[in-house]
């Protein structure tokens, strides 16, 4: 009952991880990356559609996106997506390929993502206490029910702490390294 309630506990936990992960890798920092279109969607024949399943993505300089769309067609679609989303950059176009030149950013640009990436982490830190907060309420409720003793509750709050602690922390180291990977010139 307890190992189930706290593999249960990790898993969600694991999963602001992940997310966070995910999150943190569509900011970008100085050098281009193309991550930073994975929330982009381009106008594919009426449906949007994620720009990496209509192109080819890649990055052949540190400040230069390449996109090679298959279909040439769709290179206007993918401009206006691009030009309509929040990244704030222009693409130019040669008939063939999309280049996306990444301009350096500027100081007070810097400090606006690093502010965003402090409120990313604390809206995972968040998410991990309400999985902690969900774990303790199972491990009352199975004491209420008798099912466990107060003995084996006590360990499983503490575990479950523990848990959480680890996941903060992990949550934690994963802020500053991108805080410091975007205040890096």
């Amino acid at each position: 009952m307890i190992g189930e309630i706290l593999e249960t506990a990790r898993k969600g936990m694991e999963k602001c991880v992940d997310d966070m992960n995910r999150n943190l890798a569509t900011i970008r920092t100085g050098r281009a990356s193309i991550s930073i279109l994975d929330h982009i969607q381009a106008n594919y024949y009426g449906t949007p559609t994620p720009l990496n399943q209509m192109a080819s993505l890649s990055t052949p300089e540190p400040a230069l996106i390449v996109i090679q769309p298959w279909d040439p067609s769709t290179i206007s679609a993918i401009e206006k997506s691009i030009l309509t989303s929040d990244l704030g950059l222009t693409p130019t176009n040669d008939g063939k390929i999309v280049r996306l030149p990444i301009p350096p950013l500027t100081q007070e640009r810097r400090q606006q993502l690093a502010k965003s990436v402090a409120q990313i982490g604390e809206q995972h830190r968040i998410a991990v206490r309400q999985v902690r907060h969900e774990a303790n309420d199972q491990l009352k409720s199975c004491l209420k029910k008798k099912e466990i003793s107060e003995d084996d509750e006590r360990d499983g709050l503490k575990k479950v702490q523990e848990m959480t602690d680890n996941y903060i922390e992990k949550i934690g180291k994963l802020q500053k390294k991108k805080e410091k990977e975007i205040i890096e010139i």
